[in-house]
């Protein structure tokens, strides 16, 4: 495990977690990282080069290879959060609809929650089924933030 820090970005610090060649977590803050610092690992390097990129509006899609670790059914809502386009929002309903299982939107909120990979795996696309923004694990100040950044390029 290596990991690295972004300390200068719209939504504060970042810390970023790699194992091998993947990205395995894009972190609010500083934290208690595990692993060795290495801001010269290349899947590192290229995750902190693509996320200068969304911040300023020339970057829309990452191409990082990723490794989040979570549930089967985490890593679904994961997945279907990666296809939320960017600009749009959706509700938890929908994508609970969307995996199968439209009681569920409890679920898809906890295993939104619980997202290691913040940013590139787009959990702040997801709000309340009013359209109105709900939790988010970088604060909502940082929602606010990403999304208005989408808006303003899209």
């Amino acid at each position: 495990m290596t990991w690295t820090l972004i300390e200068d970005t719209p939504v504060g610090p970042l810390r970023l977690d790699a194992d091998g060649d993947a990205l395995t977590g894009l972190r609010f803050g500083l934290g208690t990282p595990a692993g060795e610092r290495d801001d010269d690992a290349p899947v590192l390097r290229a995750a902190a080069e693509q996320l200068a990129e969304y911040f300023a509006g020339e970057r829309r899609d990452f191409d990082l290879r990723l490794a989040p670790r979570g549930t089967p059914f985490q890593r679904s809502v994961w997945e279907r959060l990666r296809l939320i386009p960017y600009g749009t929002t959706v509700t938890y309903g929908a994508i609970a609809r969307d995996l199968g299982a439209p009681t569920a939107c409890r679920a898809v909120g906890a295993a939104n929650g619980r997202n290691p990979i913040a940013i590139v795996v787009p959990c702040h696309r997801v709000v309340g089924a009013d359209g109105s923004l709900t939790g988010f694990g970088g604060g909502m100040p940082a929602k606010r933030t990403l999304l208005d950044i989408e808006s303003r390029r899209r």
